[in-house]
């Protein structure tokens, strides 16, 4: 008979697929610990059957107009912070992906938005990023600079989409039809993938921002008004990422 270690070992050295055939072969194994395993991997089958259902929803929007060949999700990061730049992301998923967890990005952990990001990198078909910088927001508003920044990132594309499924606006200036959703990077499985792509982006800009301008904390915060960055604001004054039009109030 097996140790239940070396069973424990065989269970996580098995691929997802072979969990359900591992748990009817250790079935009869009346020990508490290896029924205890069984549980455990009965459990996470069941969790990723509830995901899959979850993103079967989430892939709505993408079987409704599939007919029309690619369709691309947009979505932007960035719009509130006192510094740095808005970014936008335009993605374009095969019809068939098997990418579970995709969301909102506000929704996920930085680690999983991480791992997400490679895997969406990896799996889709075209990744397009498009950014104003703060003095462009400064010169023609958030509004227009965020509209500008997915224009550029749509630009970007190596494929050119039928039907853009963007996070609740209409983008002026684009010739392709566009479907604005509503809270859509937590319909839309393309959105929710642009949204993680534009937030894993824009993070890691302000990890080296805060790299080359210390003591704002823009690591942590990423240029949001928090209270550390608005006494740092105070103290020491806007930097070159600052957006002038956003900081009035503050100096």
């Amino acid at each position: 008979m097996k140790k239940i270690g070396e069973i424990k070992a065989e269970f996580a050295a098995a691929a997802e697929e072979q969990w359900n055939g591992l748990c009817q072969e250790y079935a009869d194994d009346e020990r508490s610990g290896v029924q205890k395993i069984i549980q455990q991997y009965q459990k996470k089958l069941a969790n990723i059957q509830k995901e899959k259902l979850r993103m079967e929803e989430m892939m709505h929007y993408e079987h409704e107009y599939e007919h029309l060949g690619y369709l691309c999700g947009i979505d932007e990061v960035g719009r509130g912070p006192l510094a740095g730049p808005v970014v936008a992301c335009a993605v374009i998923l095969p019809k068939d992906h098997d990418i579970l967890y995709l969301n909102d990005s506000k929704k996920l952990t930085a680690n999983k938005r991480e791992e997400l990001y490679d895997v969406i990198m990896e799996k889709a078909i075209a990744v397009g990023i498009g950014m104003a910088s703060p003095q462009r927001i400064d010169e023609i508003n958030i509004l227009q600079a965020t509209y500008e920044a997915m224009r550029e990132a749509i630009s970007k594309l190596k494929v050119t989409p039928q039907l853009l499924l963007n996070d609740a606006v209409t983008i002026p200036g684009v010739t392709i039809p566009q479907v604005p959703i509503i809270k859509g990077d937590a319909k839309s499985a393309s959105i929710a993938a642009a949204s993680i792509v534009a937030k894993v982006t824009r993070d890691r800009m302000m990890v080296e921002y805060d790299s080359a301008l210390p003591g704002y904390g823009f690591a942590s915060n990423k240029g949001y008004g928090s209270a550390e960055h608005i006494e740092a604001l105070k103290k020491y004054g806007p930097t070159p990422i600052h957006r002038a039009s956003f900081i009035t109030h503050f100096v």
